[in-house]
């Protein structure tokens, strides 16, 4: 599996994404809001974009989707209650379905809600662990839910899924918000000396060759999955008076996403 992450210099801070198969040149683009730039990487490459995979269907994600196809003819994928809402949407995926790209790369479709309720992530299930996973997973993250999503429906996809995958899982999210989110995690856990040391190495980094986390440094640094740390707990509780003496993980989860909201 051929992976390129393309920073796209805009105000929204997206990456976009192709993956590639290394015997056919078939390349899936994942979001292509700035489509001419994944254009330009491709025929670099010498790649040929057969199939466009939305994440979900804000426009930030799905604003390049008229010219690529536009360009290359490719099918739109997108989880399969999103078909009202991405025009001339081709596939609809639910969890467990395959993409395959070329003859070596197979992605597992997982319906993942929470930052929209029609939201998937994509996971490699070929030779390298990784997630491409949209807005639903952020590098030291968690996407939010004021744009048709659901904090309790994010809670369930962090706990249920994400937070189960292997720990040298890659992680691909559809934003680079790293350092705001760093920054988040050590208001919320100023002890967190692993958050403190990674946002001085990442802090005016060169984007166009951005940090790619494993799911093993997200348990280190991303507040979300770092619900029962003491640190975290009773920086709530200074918040939240109203706390019971006994948290659960939900309850955390959620008071720290309300707070992430107007952060």
């Amino acid at each position: 599996m051929l992976v390129e992450q393309i920073w796209t210099e805009n105000a929204y801070r997206n990456f976009n994404y192709l993956i590639a198969c290394p015997e056919t040149g078939e390349a899936l683009a994942i979001d292509p809001l700035e489509y001419e730039k994944v254009l330009a990487v491709a025929k670099d490459k010498g790649w040929q974009v057969t199939q466009i995979l939305n994440t979900h269907h804000h426009r930030d994600h799905t604003g390049g989707n008229d010219g690529m196809v536009e360009a290359t003819g490719a099918k739109i994928l997108a989880h399969q209650d999103a078909k009202d809402q991405i025009p001339d949407m081709d596939i609809g995926l639910k969890a467990g379905d395959v993409v395959k790209i070329g003859r070596t790369v197979e992605l597992e479709a997982l319906d993942t809600p929470g930052h929209t309720m029609s939201h998937v992530c994509l996971r490699s299930r070929t030779d390298t662990p990784a997630i491409f996973c949209g807005d639903t997973l952020f590098n030291a993250g968690a996407g939010h839910c004021k744009s048709g999503g659901h904090p309790d429906s994010l809670y369930a996809t962090f706990a249920g899924q994400l937070a189960r995958l292997p720990d040298d899982t890659l992680i691909y999210p559809g934003h680079d918000y790293i350092v705001n989110n760093l920054n988040f995690t050590l208001d919320r856990e100023p002890d967190n000396e692993r958050a403190r040391q990674l946002i001085s190495e990442v802090d005016g980094q060169n984007t166009h060759d951005a940090l790619v986390t494993t799911l093993g440094l997200e348990k280190e640094i991303n507040t979300f999955f770092r619900l029962q740390n003491p640190s975290v707990i009773a920086r709530l509780r200074e918040t939240f008076s109203d706390l019971p003496d006994e948290l659960d993980d939900k309850t955390v989860f959620l008071k720290l996403r309300e707070l992430r909201n107007d952060w």
